[in-house]
């Protein structure tokens, strides 16, 4: 078993410091300094502001709160002496620069506003449904943007959500008693936070959300985990292709499976303390064999695990999900499965080529392309067919055989045709050509898989339809759509 690991940066680690009745300095008496204290105000902490003269509403604040004290007095840095953290509020970039530079040396966090390559640490936006905190942060490059997603999850995340945080941490210690298995406890709460007992907190019925918990509680067992299998589709590259059951199981598994056609931007949408293994094909290179990873995913059900079979595109559409199920109901392993936009679907949708349309295409049949012994082993006079699409799955390598046979087999040469690279993801890439030119196009445009190739009339259409911001190259030419 190869357990392989993605590694994507992020340019900040996330973390939530607590400065509860600790000294935190503020330099700057200002507007922008007065935001910087209620927010640490909010958090409890006591607040030591350093500034030759301070606003009138600074002044106010300071009669008000007796944690908060004034020094008037331009920076030194004996000022940080058993300071928890520091931010720089002034508009004087010299003194700013000399808070940065004093705090890094004495390992204090420090926060300049306003520019990040001065800070240790920078300020997100917040949203405060105590004790359930978010923060969103752009890295100091967008603060307006971060603010506009924080406005979007102020109407997904109602306030009673902090009611809901505090009921969890009441009854923290008896679930952990009741659930000696850390999955049951995990699924308890899932199921808690989802269904009725979070509609009763919502609606404010406190009394019968805590009954409804309790009995739950009391109705409850600690068996040994069933374990269960999740066949996803996970689309043809972009993460808003999901489904929302998708993201939900996802989010439930213990362990996912994924191929080499899930794009690094989808695995990390799954749980992040979940088991990853990695079991992509490559051509003549498995990393396992089809039937070792059907036995690997009832082994690890019959584990009790709650297994994410994570795949590109659908699990039904040259996916193999056939034969995995076929081996877990063999075991009787309950298992779900959740479609998934294939690849024929997308790819031809963000490629601006419609695979029927009723000018150029009453049908449309999906193929794939593997090449045996240099050859390819499909029903030829069934896919020469006019005014027919066919998309071909896997065909890169046997592009040229591809071509030929549809050729022999009574397509026209100047038959359009078009492979797109990475559909749907930034890395798209449209080439368009004939049967005739389009091996020869390909051998000058190296490409990168995973590819789909389109034959038919309608990719006459792709120049005037094509949407989606990708390199399009027609008839070997290149050229950009760009977004409308």
């Amino acid at each position: 078993m190869l357990v392989k690991f993605r590694c994507l940066y992020m340019d900040y680690l996330p973390v939530f410091l607590n400065i509860k009745q600790r000294d935190c300095l503020v330099v700057g008496g200002g507007e922008i300094a007065v935001r910087k204290i209620r927010l640490l105000l909010r958090a409890h902490a006591r607040i030591h502001v350093v500034s030759p003269a301070i606003s009138e509403e600074l002044s106010n604040l300071l009669l008000q709160s007796p944690v908060i004290t004034h020094t008037a007095e331009s920076f030194r840095p004996d000022h940080l002496q058993d300071r928890a953290l520091a931010i720089a509020a002034t508009n004087d970039h010299e003194v700013n620069r000399a808070v940065s530079a004093a705090a890094r040396k004495a390992g204090i966090p420090v926060n300049v506003v306003d520019n990040p390559d001065l800070c240790t640490f920078i300020m997100p936006s917040i949203l405060d449904r105590s004790p359930i905190i978010v923060a969103v942060s752009s890295g100091g490059t967008s603060p307006i943007l971060a603010r506009l997603l924080r406005s979007r999850l102020e109407a997904l995340i109602p306030s009673a959500y902090g009611r809901l945080a505090e009921y969890a941490a009441r009854f923290r210690d008896k679930v952990r008693q009741r659930f000696i298995h850390q999955e049951n406890r995990r699924f308890f709460w899932e199921r808690m936070l989802q269904g009725p007992f979070a509609e009763m907190v919502f609606a404010g019925r406190d009394q019968a959300a805590q009954d409804y918990l309790s009995e739950a509680l009391e109705n409850s067992t600690d068996q040994f985990p069933t374990g269960e299998v999740y066949l996803v589709g996970a689309g043809p590259g972009d993460p808003d292709l999901l489904t929302f059951r998708a993201m939900r199981l996802m989010q439930q598994a213990d362990v996912v499976i994924y191929d080499r056609l899930v794009s690094p931007a989808i695995l990390d949408m799954v749980r992040q303390d979940a088991t990853r293994i990695y079991v992509g094909k490559v051509r003549n290179q498995h990393t396992l064999p089809q039937t070792s990873i059907n036995e690997l995913l009832v082994k690890l059900a019959q584990e009790g695990k709650h297994v994410l079979r994570l795949k590109g595109g659908d699990p039904f559409i040259f996916g193999r999900g056939g034969e995995e199920i076929e081996t877990l109901s063999q075991h009787h392993i309950p298992f779900q499965v959740v479609p998934g936009i294939t690849a024929a679907s997308g790819v031809a949708s963000y490629a601006g080529i419609p695979l029927t349309h009723r000018d150029h295409a009453q049908s449309c049949v999906f193929v794939t392309g593997h090449l045996k012994d240099n050859t390819i082993q499909l029903d030829w006079p069934a896919l020469a067919r006019p005014n027919q699409t066919i998309v071909v799955y896997m065909g890169l390598l046997g592009v040229t055989e591809l071509c030929r046979q549809l050729i022999a087999h009574g397509l026209q040469a100047t038959t359009p045709a078009a492979i797109v690279q990475q559909g749907t993801t930034p890395n798209q890439r449209v080439l368009t050509g004939t049967l005739e030119t389009l091996p020869d196009i390909i051998q000058q445009n190296p490409l990168k898989p995973p590819t789909l190739i389109i034959v038919g009339n309608v990719v006459k259409l792709h120049q005037k339809l094509a949407w989606f911001n990708s390199t399009s190259e027609p008839m070997g030419t290149s050229s950009g759509p760009g977004y409308p």
